[in-house]
């Protein structure tokens, strides 16, 4: 069982920067994708970024494009999500997750392309 850590959010005001880390416990598979979600309440979740096993491919949500980036560490298991110009509308709480064995190059975009995630972290943009 492959278990995600996932550093504390934060309470920042608009315009302010935040960077989430999360990292997987243990590496089972060859190759895996991973990714950022989010749930703000009373809305579904949604997709935020997601990055490929190579680092090479990059998918973002429109409403974060330009303001978040994902990056990722293979030696330490680890994905990064660094979030500037914050919006109140950011306000959630980020999942990461993994998507296993996903081709070296692809970066999914969907909930269920990703089997593993982590306990979730509440990131409140203050207006």
């Amino acid at each position: 069982q492959v278990q995600l850590v996932e550093s504390a959010g934060g309470l920042v005001q608009t315009g302010g920067s935040l960077r989430l880390s999360c990292a997987a416990s243990r590496r089972t598979f060859s190759t895996y994708a991973m990714g950022w979600f989010r749930q703000a309440p009373g809305k579904e979740r949604e997709f935020v970024a997601a990055i490929s096993w190579s680092g090479g491919r990059t998918n973002y949500a429109d409403s974060v494009k330009g303001r978040f980036t994902i990056s990722r560490e293979n030696a330490g298991n680890t994905v990064y999500l660094q979030m500037n110009s914050l919006k109140p509308e950011d306000t959630a709480v980020y999942y990461c997750a993994v998507a296993p064995e996903a081709n070296w190059n692809y970066a999914p975009g969907k909930d269920y392309e990703y089997s593993y995630w982590g306990q979730g972290t509440q990131v409140t943009v203050s207006s």
